[in-house]
């Protein structure tokens, strides 16, 4: 695939998930990409798959271009931006002063991967949080893979408005209210007094650079997430550390407290992990899980892809709970948080 190429299936992408803006910035970006100047020369060396499930080149452009808004770089461009409306050409002539006035600040900002911490994918958390706590009602040390920032580590911080039922505390930083189809889940109350994750790049969000990395790839026509990303960073306290994420997992699993419910927690990430990985990272869990007691049960909570295109595109969600090796398919979810099937 070409870059133009990626360029227009991601504008699809991005105007079926909501994004008209975004959806225009990167049919725009098709159209007037110039590939022999040094931002083109630079990403043409990129080999293999360049979109999302890759080096992802279209949003770290896309991404580059929103944080020159973020920080007033780029007047022309910000004028072009939401809450302003501008029609296709005066966007198109933004897009292309930015390309070419900002070019250095382009060639730094895409030697790095798209960061992105979608608080909203915590609605599928708390549901299955829930379910896991009716099955084992014990204190929650938590463990999230690709924790990125760490802000779906504080779902328990935040309340979850579906089905006519309210869940998570009184004063919650947030409130999440995804379009919910199925029954409610149950409602035990999960108590989280442990909580850690991992990443090869963990943003830091109380530091400005990383707080607008996160900010950026938040799409400019969708201020709802900012307020919800920035409600989220409000309380953050929990620790994201850099590095391999199984072999963190090894770790942390060893240092698992009795008496605790050791629960690892993952959305749309595993997909990224090398097969390797992912086979050494379950055979880690599963041996756990042949370990765990009544009294300290272990829970995999997983909102990932699947492949599974015959019904609502999405991510499966999936919990597994020990003892007993329990597997609870428990519906679906947009990759944005947008909505939830599900089967309970």
């Amino acid at each position: 695939m070409n870059l133009k190429q990626a360029f227009l299936d991601q504008s699809g992408t991005c105007a079926r998930m909501g994004s008209p803006l975004m959806g225009r910035v990167l049919h725009i970006l098709a159209d007037v990409w110039a590939s022999d100047t040094p931002l083109g020369l630079k990403m043409a060396e990129y080999q293999g798959d360049i979109g999302p499930a890759g080096h992802s080149l279209p949003l770290r452009i896309a991404g580059g271009l929103h944080a020159l808004v973020l920080q007033g770089k780029s007047p022309t461009l910000a004028a072009a931006y939401p809450p302003n409306k501008v029609d296709d050409a005066t966007l198109q002539d933004a897009i292309v002063d930015a390309l070419k006035t900002n070019e250095d600040f382009l060639l730094d900002w895409t030697r790095h991967a798209p960061q992105t911490n979608e608080v909203r994918r915590s609605a599928a958390l708390i549901a299955m949080a829930h379910v896991a706590a009716s099955h084992f009602n014990r204190p929650i040390v938590l463990s999230e893979l690709g924790a990125s920032g760490g802000l779906n580590l504080m779902w328990d911080h935040f309340a979850l408005e579906i089905a006519g039922e309210r869940y998570g505390p009184t004063d919650a930083a947030l409130t999440l209210t995804p379009e919910w189809s199925g029954a409610a889940p149950p409602t035990a109350l999960p108590q989280v007094v442990d909580r850690s994750g991992v990443d090869l790049n963990p943003l830091n969000l109380h530091a400005d650079e990383d707080r607008l990395r996160l900010l950026s790839y938040l799409w400019a026509d969708q201020p709802h997430r900012v307020e919800l990303t920035r409600a989220a960073t409000s309380v953050l306290s929990a620790q994201v550390d850099k590095g391999d994420a199984i072999d963190w997992l090894e770790s942390r699993l060893a240092g698992a407290p009795a008496g605790h419910m050791h629960m690892i927690q993952h959305t749309v990430a595993w997909q990224y992990f090398p097969a390797a990985a992912q086979a050494r990272g379950t055979a880690m869990i599963e041996a756990a899980g042949a370990r765990a007691r009544d009294d300290s049960p272990l829970a995999w909570m997983q909102m990932e892809t699947d492949g599974d295109t015959t019904g609502a595109v999405g991510a499966a969600l999936t919990l597994r709970l020990w003892p007993g090796d329990i597997t609870l398919n428990l519906g679906r979810a947009d990759f944005h948080g947008r909505w939830i099937n599900w089967t309970g």
